[in-house]
């Protein structure tokens, strides 16, 4: 084909004129916000299970690790984590593939299902002391499917919330998609204060209730499997599907290498920033600053509360000035602000004053995470929408995402933890120098676009 066909008119007049219009129409955003929250709410509960193994890591590496020092015990747990993030990229190609060839609503059904699989893994193992290294290899299988799952999360997830929002509010809706994402963490860290403080004793956390949040885990990734297979499946999809039936989508792929290269280097600062504040700040505050568990968990929990509120502030900010100037408000004050922010936090003796250097920290990162989805997903075509998103995104989160415990871990343990401060500053610098250069996707958008 010559020309691509702008079927995004196409799928609105299916719905009729209400849909095409710029007017509030309340029958078409209670219809776009159903679908988006469905959506949604699988991916809370999909980002719940990977942050319940960081969450609950301080007690169960001991259980697969039979290091005695806890920092040894951490790194070991921390490098699983990260090399289980080395299968996302086939999970994002699998279930980016399917998603692109037979609907995104048959792909995020398949994904959060391999997820209930690995969370039911985790909890039913046994530990070292009873089987031996068998222990730690069935622990890293079960984060294995759970990375598969999370590759296909992703890129099937992000493009099935850029179809269904309204072309004018894609910005809020992406940011309320990442509140999921981050509420995935919250809900995890709700859970440990709560067995924490109300429940068990820190021996019976390491002696067995660290298993408690992946069964729950599990229960939720079924209860997300019988919501979205009722999810409607898009308009854009549908609109597109007999013509993109015909076309070779790695075909379609190669030839936009230029478009996936963008967004690894959009990426590059965003997860590592986002990994350094969420997965890794856990560890940082109880290893570095000093604090106790209940200090750290509250911290942590209240902090992310405040990431949550916002994301879709942002996003909507985005519908009105556009993606790019966030994005270079990001990379520029990631870069500047980074080494400073960590610094004063490592020094803090203040509860209170670690949790408000945390919500600055969140106040920049916000920049990218609250219109990350949406960016990436406006990028591509809708033919190869949820392999060009997904696959590149988690090539990029395997190199840089979930190997920054290790990294930070292992610049600890040799003495030297302000390097990482440096590295995580020049992760974003490299994503700054993209923004400065890319298009605004708000105004150069690809989503009326089949090839």
């Amino acid at each position: 084909m010559s020309e691509a066909p702008h079927v995004e008119a196409h799928a609105a007049l299916l719905k009729g004129p209400a849909a095409i219009s710029d007017g509030f129409d309340a029958a078409d955003v209670a219809r776009r916000t159903k679908a988006v929250l469905i959506g949604s709410a699988g991916n809370l509960i999909e980002w719940y299970d990977i942050y319940a193994y960081s969450a609950f890591s301080l007690y169960f590496a001991g259980a697969f690790f039979p290091q005695t020092d806890p920092v040894a015990q951490q790194l070991a747990a921390a490098s699983l984590f990260a090399a289980a993030f080395l299968v996302r990229p086939l999970g994002s190609a699998l279930f980016g593939y399917y998603a692109d060839r037979h609907g995104r609503r048959n792909a995020l059904t398949a994904a959060v299902l391999m997820m209930c699989f690995g969370s039911l893994m985790i909890a039913a193992t046994p530990g070292y002391a009873s089987i031996g290294v068998a222990a730690p290899l069935i622990l890293a299988l079960a984060r294995v499917l759970q990375s598969l799952s999370q590759g296909g999360e992703y890129g099937s997830g992000a493009t099935y919330l850029s179809e269904v929002a309204h072309p004018n509010r894609r910005g809020f809706y992406s940011g309320v998609w990442y509140m999921t994402l981050i509420g995935g963490q919250l809900c995890a860290i709700l859970v440990l204060l709560a067995l924490q403080r109300a429940f068990l004793t820190p021996e019976q956390l390491k002696a067995w209730g660290w298993r408690i949040p992946f069964v729950i885990g599990a229960l939720l990734s079924i209860f997300a499997y019988v919501i979205r297979r009722d999810m409607p499946e898009t308009e854009l999809f549908i609109a597109a599907e007999s013509v993109i039936r015909r076309e070779n989508r790695w075909r379609i792929l190669a030839r936009d290498w230029k478009t996936m290269a963008l967004v690894v280097g959009i990426t590059i600062g965003g997860t590592s920033a986002f990994y350094t504040y969420t997965t890794y700040m856990q560890k940082f505050l109880k290893l570095s600053v000093g604090l106790n568990d209940a200090q750290t968990t509250l911290i942590t929990a209240g902090s992310l509360i405040f990431a949550l509120i916002l994301q879709p502030l942002y996003g909507a900010l985005s519908d009105k000035i556009g993606r790019k100037p966030m994005l270079v408000a990001f990379g520029v004050l990631g870069t500047l602000g980074t080494i400073p922010l960590l610094t004063t936090l490592r020094h803090t003796q203040s509860p209170f004053g670690a949790f408000l250097l945390i919500c600055a920290a969140w106040a920049i990162v916000s920049g990218y995470t609250s219109i990350a989805a949406i960016v990436k997903a406006e990028l591509f075509p809708t033919a190869i929408r949820a392999m060009g998103v997904g696959i590149p995104y988690a090539l990029t989160v395997a190199v840089f995402g979930g190997s920054i415990d290790s990294v930070a871990l292992a610049f600890k343990n040799a003495g030297l933890e302000t390097g990482f401060y440096w590295y995580a500053a020049g992760c974003i610098f490299i994503s700054l120098i993209c923004y400065l250069f890319m298009r605004d996707m708000k105004t150069h958008s690809k989503m009326s676009q089949v090839l």
